[in-house]
């Protein structure tokens, strides 16, 4: 399965114990390094915040305070990089700024800049930060040659509020900023997967259609030539265009399947799905039971990821029978494709697996493969549901439920 934490998940250290063991190194290095860094984030944090909070009644206040902003987000990378080596914190790092474009002017990117709420709260961390460094450091540097044996103890103790104090200010605000980091890679996702969805369609009809309607015509030009001097030939050469004609439109009905087939637009996933178990190598019962037709986009990734599933099944399974299940589970809609083949699949394995992953987790989806060595394999997919729009066609959607069916070589 590929997901994105949601929450990030911290390396905390073993219990303190009596002895300097490296995780109490660690902490003593961190709690003597807050005074000095909390100087330099107390300075910058005065002299550009303060200086531009003063100075909002002149012209350069303003831009003057937007530009520490910015630089409040380095001091608080700074703080979460030495939080990370030091007292094993995994935070994520806040969303990158939303900047308006250069072509819309300055006043905008000065406001998008000034309320930047990642920026607020390091400065406010930086402003907390040195009467903290000051007591860490002196109570570090008594225990150090007074208390050293209970160090490892005290050391925790403040450590630990370092640490709450960097999940509290430093760390995403929200699961909003986590949600946007995740759609700006999803979005990537689906911009590849179109990208190369378009070279698949442009290299079937350069190398397969275009290529036999280039020789169609080449041949019905030759006949055009004999039709006067050599009628037989001619009618010859005509029957053959004939038959090119006829594996020319196949060759496109094929693309046109691969895009989008009319099937599934015209009648649905039962029906679609059906079609596809026709042509896998295995038998395939398939279920169907929703309530509702689900929206086209959600409808077409089910369709396209059930077929691809189905195709590894034929070349890599060695499967005798497989299944398809596909339902509705509150507002998911759930596809289950399971084969009694030999099992270790794996999502490194070359069987177009991790596509189809990445192109799931690009609609809020998920995907779980289950294939121990010797079978069965199963394949769990989610995708979230979106109602269908209304359309002419609704009536159609009332046959698309509880059904069963099986292929051609099941029944035979």
């Amino acid at each position: 399965m590929t997901m994105s934490p949601s929450v990030p998940v911290d390396d905390m250290p073993p219990p303190a114990r009596l002895a300097l063991d490296r995780w109490t190194w660690k902490e003593l290095a961190h709690l003597l390094a807050n005074l000095p860094m909390a100087i330099v984030g107390f300075l910058y944090t005065v002299f550009m915040i303060g200086i531009g909070v003063a100075l909002t009644v002149t012209v350069v206040g303003l831009p003057l305070l937007a530009i520490g902003l910015h630089g409040e987000r380095l001091v608080g990378r700074v703080e979460r990089g030495r939080a990370r080596s030091m007292l094993g914190v995994r935070i994520d790092e806040p969303s990158p700024m939303v900047l308006a474009r250069a072509e819309q002017g300055f006043f905008p990117w000065l406001w998008s800049s000034l309320k930047d709420p990642v920026g607020w709260r390091t400065a406010l961390y930086s402003f907390v930060r040195l009467p903290w460094g000051v007591l860490t450091f002196g109570v570090m540097a008594v225990s150090f040659f007074v208390l050293w044996p209970v160090l490892p103890f005290i050391a925790r103790v403040l450590g630990n509020v370092d640490r709450a104090m960097v999940r509290g200010l430093l760390a995403p605000s929200d699961e909003l900023e986590r949600r946007i980091a995740e759609l700006e890679s999803d979005r990537g996702v689906v911009v590849d997967t179109a990208a190369a969805d378009l070279r698949r369609i442009e290299r079937d009809l350069h190398d397969g259609a275009q290529a036999r309607l280039v020789a169609l015509a080449m041949g019905l030009g030759l006949a055009k030539e004999k039709l006067t001097d050599d009628p037989e030939a001619a009618a010859r050469m005509v029957d053959e265009a004939h038959g090119e004609v006829k594996v020319a439109l196949q060759e496109l009905r094929d693309l046109a399947r691969g895009i989008h087939p009319a099937v599934l637009t015209d009648r649905g996933l039962d029906a679609a799905l059906s079609a596809i178990a026709s042509r896998c190598t295995v038998p395939v019962t398939v279920t169907v039971d929703l309530p509702a037709r689900p929206a086209e986009a959600i409808e077409g990734i089910a369709y396209f990821t059930v077929s691809e599933l189905l195709q590894n099944v034929s070349k890599h399974s060695a499967a005798r029978s497989a299944t398809v299940d596909v339902w509705r589970t509150a507002d998911r809609l759930m596809l289950q494709v399971t084969d009694n083949g030999r099992g270790g699949a794996r999502m490194d394995g070359g069987t177009g697996m991790a596509g189809l992953a990445e192109r799931l987790g690009a609609v809020d989806g998920l995907f779980v493969l289950d294939s121990p060595a010797g079978g069965p394999t199963t394949v769990t997919a989610e995708l979230p549901w979106r109602d269908r729009g209304q359309n002419p066609d609704s009536g159609r959607d009332r046959g698309d439920r509880g059904r069963v069916r099986t292929s051609p070589a099941e029944r035979s």
